[in-house]
């Protein structure tokens, strides 16, 4: 089965920046992260699950929330099995766990598959 490890999380000052870090494994027998789409969501307390990112390996193509568009960048290295989501210009409202998440078909539009543990974010004023 798919599973991720997550880190890159932390306490930052509003303003501030945080790079997290996604690497991906368990892939099925003759697949790479070249057939998968990888999104990050994230979740708050009290609050619902919500999409924020994703890479589709197949076209390359990305999506962003309209809350984060032009802060937020997701990358790849895929030699690393590793997918990134750089967050600048952090906010109060970007606190939540980070959980990255794999959709098997490449699709970031479909349900996804698999989903790894998260990562606490926390953005102070």
């Amino acid at each position: 089965e798919v599973q991720f490890v997550e880190s890159g999380g932390g306490l930052v000052q509003a303003g501030g920046s945080v790079k997290l870090s996604c690497v991906v494994s368990g892939f099925a027998s003759g697949f790479t992260l070249d057939d998968y789409a990888i999104g990050w969501f994230r979740q708050a307390p009290g609050k619902g699950r919500e999409g924020v990112s994703c890479i589709s390996m197949p076209d390359g193509s990305t999506y962003y929330a309209d809350s984060v568009k032009g802060r937020f960048t997701i990358s790849s290295d895929n030699a690393k099995n590793t997918v990134y989501l750089q967050m600048n210009s952090l906010k109060p409202e970007d606190t939540a766990v980070y959980h990255c998440a794999a959709q098997a078909a490449g699709w970031c539009t479909r349900g996804y598959d698999y989903w790894g543990q998260g990562t606490q974010v926390t953005v102070s004023s």
